[in-house]
């Protein structure tokens, strides 16, 4: 094989060391930035001991397998969710890589789904969409959308209002209907942000997605709890799931449904 033939090879493993890399930093401002810590001082540390860790601990997926998820000093567990952030971010590179290669494309659309993540596992934790996420969110992908021939600052800036619209009605009806708050300001702003990066189709596209995979997995959870519709749960991740899923397959459901299915 020569360099040529392999270059693809070896520029695939560095987009998938370069998205683990950046998830060990998602890592932290998922555990941090709800608790207002700083995501740059102190060093990463043990949550068990407390004590800092080396460098050479530090290593995305690899240090955890090599200390099989347990810190070096205490022994104390670390937590499975740790390298599965840091190989999805370093998935979703390569994927988005082998898709776009160098365009411009590749990276405004692995800053999405980076939000994307950390926006879902905070939520998940916290029930908390934090503003400086998703306000920044909508920002930058209103001004990367005149960077992008995929969508124009006109589509950008309509999927702001559709997908900030859509569930600010929702949440204001459940809101008149059942007299209490169903769904918090979070969402809007995430699904705003949504629309900013993929325009009014893809607020269709997760609404929708989002829906149907909280059905299957939401309400079981709410019957067993006990307390029914009553329950809380994080709608953030699913709305996370459904712009993931447009993202990579949106544009083929879409043709699919309107070209193989309708004939239009």
């Amino acid at each position: 094989m020569t360099l040529v033939e392999s270059a693809p090879v070896f520029f695939q493993i560095a987009a998938f060391a370069f998205g683990c890399c950046l998830g060990s930093f998602y890592n932290v401002v998922i555990y941090r930035l709800p608790r207002n810590e700083s995501l740059i001082t102190p060093g990463s540390r043990c949550p068990g001991c407390g004590s800092p860790i080396a460098a050479y601990d530090n290593i995305p997926i690899l240090s955890f397998l090599l200390l099989a998820g347990k810190c070096r000093r205490c022994g104390a567990r670390i937590s499975l969710r740790y390298p599965l952030v840091e190989a999805a971010a370093g998935l979703f590179a390569v994927l988005l890589f082998r898709r776009y290669g160098l365009h411009p494309q590749f990276p405004i659309e692995f800053l999405f789904v980076s939000l994307l993540l950390i926006i879902a596992l905070i939520d998940f934790d916290t029930f908390l969409i934090p503003d400086v996420l998703s306000l920044s969110g909508i920002a930058a992908g209103f001004l990367l959308s005149f960077f992008t021939p995929r969508l124009s600052w006109g589509g950008s800036l309509v999927g702001i209002l559709a997908g900030g619209g859509v569930l600010y009605l929702v949440a204001a009806s459940y809101s008149l209907i059942r007299k209490k708050e169903g769904m918090g300001g979070g969402d809007i702003k995430l699904l705003g942000m949504i629309g900013a990066f993929v325009g009014w189709q893809g607020v269709v596209f997760t609404v929708l997605v989002s829906s149907i995979s909280g059905m299957i997995i939401a309400l079981p959870l709410m019957m067993r709890s006990g307390k029914g519709m009553g329950s809380e749960i994080p709608y953030g991740p699913f709305l996370a799931f459904g712009a993931v899923c447009y993202i990579f397959w949106g544009q083929a459901v879409y043709h699919w449904y309107f070209t193989g299915l309708l004939g239009l």
